[in-house]
């Protein structure tokens, strides 16, 4: 079985049943990282591998900490033995040092997990960030509005995703330049 497979197979078995609309979000970015094939080459199945499985710390039988970011990564690292880049890419989706020290998690999220490759970590937070929870392509800003009016202003996800913004909208603007250029590149 292929990467791919297994990463699919894996959070379909821990979000289909319990977490439907997650499942649909997961499902989304994983169809986002696929249109990313042209600037990621040989690291677009790692890509996709890691979309399929950047949300699994939601599932309600892996929360241990309450950031899915870090619960998903350690239970890839220590149970299901994945690849180091993709439990990495896990940990740190979507800008999460930022929520990390709004739960006081910061030194144990990057004492336990590297950041990866800002190529790949880009990459990743676009497609997380420009696909709504039903799984359908959105505006980053957009997706922030939705994420804000789902939490409410108070909320420590709010407050996370606030402080992240300048990275979230920088990771979004880099790869659609990317994306601009390999456009370009084939037109020319």
């Amino acid at each position: 079985m292929g990467h791919i497979d297994w990463a699919y197979d894996l959070a379909r078995n821990l979000l289909k049943e319990s977490l439907p609309r997650r499942w649909a979000h997961t499902k989304g970015v994983a169809r986002r990282a696929e249109s990313l094939t042209a600037i990621l080459g040989d690291q677009a199945d790692t890509l996709i591998a890691a979309a399929y499985l950047h949300d699994i710390g939601y599932a309600p039988d892996l929360v241990d900490t309450g950031m899915h970011q870090l619960d998903g990564a350690r239970y890839l690292r220590d149970v299901a033995h994945a690849d180091d880049t993709i439990c990495r890419l896990v940990a740190h989706h979507s800008c999460s040092v930022n929520e990390a020290t709004q739960r006081d998690l910061y030194d144990l999220l990057t004492g336990e997990f590297d950041e990866e490759s800002p190529e790949l970590a880009q990459a990743l937070t676009y497609c997380d960030m420009t696909t709504g929870p039903d799984g359908r392509h959105l505006d980053v800003t957009d997706r922030l509005g939705e994420i804000h009016a789902r939490y409410g202003p108070d909320h420590l996800v709010s407050r996370s995703i606030t402080a992240a913004t300048p990275c979230i909208l920088a990771s979004v603007r880099a790869v659609e330049a990317a994306l601009s250029d390999v456009r370009q590149s084939r037109t020319a």
